[in-house]
C-alpha cells in the first residue's frame, strides 16, 4: 500500500492542535463526545466520508464553521475502532506494520468501520492481515457474518473457506483411504485415527450433504483397500494360532491384532455408508471361527480381553448387516454366524460387566458401549427368527440350558417360535398345502 508523502508524515500528527485545521467529533448515543484534532488534507485524501463532508457537495458545508468540525456518530462498542481508523489514516500502511492490528477481532472491527467510511487503503491492509493470520472458531463465525456483505475487495479473506472442486476432494479421499487402511507405524496411530475420522465425516450426511458421492470407481478402490486390510488380518491370525500366547506381546503381534480390529471396526462404518458391505461380511463370516478360536485361548491376558471386546464390536456390525438384510447370506451361513458368535457373546458379556464393576477407572479399551450390547441382542433375535424353525429350536434349546441365559435375552424369539410352531399346520393347511408338504419335526 502507498505511504503518505514525506511532508505529511513529518509535519502532521493526529491530535496536534497547533497544525490541525479540522475537528472530528466522535459521538455516541450514550452521550460520549470526543474531539479529535485532525488535518483536512489527510482526511480528504484517505477517506471518502470526510472527502464528502469537507467538500462543497455536502449541504452542511455552507454553514459557518462546518468545514472545521465534522460529526461522526457511532455505537459505543465501535468507538475504539473509529479512533483506530482515524489514527491509521496518519500511519504508513504498507504491510510492514502488522502490529497495528492487535489481533483478528480488532482488525475485523477496523475493517468494518473503514469499509463504512470508505478508507480503501485501510481496507486493503486489513484484508491482507486477515487473509494471512489464523482464526479462532468464534472469529471465523464473525468473519462469515461480516465479510460477505462487503463485496469483491474483501473476497481474499474468504479464500480458505471456499468449496473445493470435486476432483480435489476425490484425490484427498483416495489418498486418505489408502493411508487409513495401511499398516502404518504405531507412532502414526493418532494421524491414522484422524484420517479415519475425516473419511467418515466426508461421507456423513448431516445438516450438509456428504462431501463425496461415491461412484463405482471410488467404491472399487475402497473395497480393494479394505480387502488388503482384511488379508493382513487373516494372515496374522493364522500365524498367531501356530505360536504360543506368551510370544505375542514380545513380538508385537497382539497390539497389531488389536490395531487391525480397530481398523476393521471403522471400515464397517465406511462400507455401510457406501453400501458395499457384502465382501467384508463374507470375509468375516469365513474367518469367524479362527478369530474366536484365537481370543478364547486358555492363557487369557488383559491384552486378550481387549481383543475380545474389540472383536465383539466388529462382529456386532457384521451381524447387524446380516440380521437386517443389508447383506443376504444363505441359511447355512447365517446359522454358522449365530453358532459362533452367540456363545462368544454370552461368555464375553459377563467379563465386560465385571471389568466395569470392579474398576471405575477401566480404560476405554476395556469398555463396550451398553447400546452395542442391546443392539447385538436385537440382531441375534432377528437372525434367529429368519432361520428355519428346526434350527431355531436347536438354538433356543442351547440358550435355555446355558448358564449365561440372561444375555442375550432371546425371550422374544422363543415366544415367536412357540406361536409359529403351534399354528404351523393350521396356517399352512389353509394355504392348500397337503400334510406331506408340511415339515414334521
Amino acid at each position: 500500500m502507498e505511504s503518505l508523502g514525506s511532508e505529511s508524515r513529518t509535519s502532521c500528527r493526529i491530535g496536534d492542535r497547533s497544525t490541525s485545521d479540522v475537528v472530528v467529533r466522535l459521538r455516541t448515543e450514550e452521550g460520549r463526545d470526543d474531539w479529535m484534532y485532525c488535518h483536512s488534507h489527510i482526511l480528504i485524501e484517505k477517506c471518502e466520508y470526510f472527502a464528502y463532508k469537507l467538500s462543497d457537495r455536502c449541504p452542511t458545508c455552507q454553514i459557518i464553521d462546518s468545514r472545521y468540525c465534522v460529526d461522526l456518530h457511532c455505537q459505543e462498542s465501535d468507538f475504539n475502532y473509529h479512533v483506530n481508523v482515524l489514527r491509521l489514516l496518519y500511519d504508513v500502511i504498507d504491510g510492514s506494520v502488522d502490529e497495528l492490528w492487535h489481533g483478528v477481532k480488532n482488525a475485523l472491527g477496523i475493517l468494518r468501520v473503514a469499509f463504512e467510511l470508505g478508507c480503501p487503503k485501510i481496507v486493503t491492509a486489513c484484508v491482507n492481515y486477515l487473509e494471512a493470520v489464523p482464526w479462532e472458531e468464534a472469529e471465523e463465525e464473525e468473519i462469515l457474518k461480516i465479510i460477505p456483505q462487503m463485496g469483491s475487495q474483501v473476497e481474499p479473506i474468504l479464500a480458505r473457506l471456499q468449496p473445493v472442486n470435486p476432483p480435489s476432494i476425490r484425490r484427498i479421499f483416495l489418498s486418505s483411504i489408502h493411508f487409513a487402511t495401511s499398516c502404518a507405524s504405531p507412532l502414526m496411530n493418532d494421524i491414522k485415527s484422524s484420517a479415519q475420522e475425516q473419511l467418515d465425516y466426508m461421507l456423513t450426511e448431516d445438516d450438509d450433504s456428504p462431501m463425496l458421492i461415491a461412484d463405482d470407481e471410488i467404491k472399487s478402490e475402497v473395497k480393494d483397500c479394505v480387502n488388503r486390510l482384511f488379508s493382513r488380518f487373516n494372515n496374522l491370525i493364522e500365524a498367531m494360532l501356530c505360536e504360543p500366547v506368551e510370544s505375542f506381546s514380545e513380538e508385537g503381534k497382539l497390539p497389531l491384532f488389536q490395531s487391525i480390529l480397530s481398523d476393521l471396526s471403522w471400515a464397517c462404518q465406511i462400507l455401510n455408508k457406501m453400501e458395499i458391505m457384502r465382501d467384508f461380511v463374507c470375509s468375516w463370516t469365513e474367518t469367524s471361527d479362527k478369530i474366536v478360536k484365537f481370543v478364547e485361548q486358555e492363557n487369557a491376558t488383559a491384552e486378550i480381553t481387549k481383543a475380545k471386546l474389540k472383536a465383539i464390536e466388529v462382529a456386532a456390525k457384521v451381524l447387524e448387516a446380516i440380521g437386517y438384510g443389508t447383506v443376504i447370506l444363505p441359511p447355512a451361513k447365517r446359522l454358522q454366524m449365530v453358532k459362533i458368535w452367540l456363545p462368544f457373546a454370552q461368555a464375553t458379556k459377563p467379563l465386560a460387566d465385571s471389568l466395569t464393576t470392579n474398576d471405575e477407572d477401566t480404560t476405554p479399551a476395556f469398555r463396550v458401549d451398553g447400546e452395542l450390547w442391546q443392539s447385538l441382542e436385537s440382531t441375534f433375535v432377528s437372525i434367529i427368527l429368519a432361520l428355519p424353525s428346526g434350527e431355531q429350536a436347536e438354538i433356543l434349546t442351547e440358550w435355555l440350558t446355558n448358564q449365561h441365559i440372561q444375555y442375550p435375552d432371546l425371550t422374544e424369539a422363543f415366544e415367536v417360535w412357540c406361536y409359529r410352531t403351534k399354528v404351523a399346520r393350521r396356517r399352512l393347511s389353509s394355504l392348500g398345502l397337503s400334510n406331506d408338504t408340511i415339515i414334521k419335526e
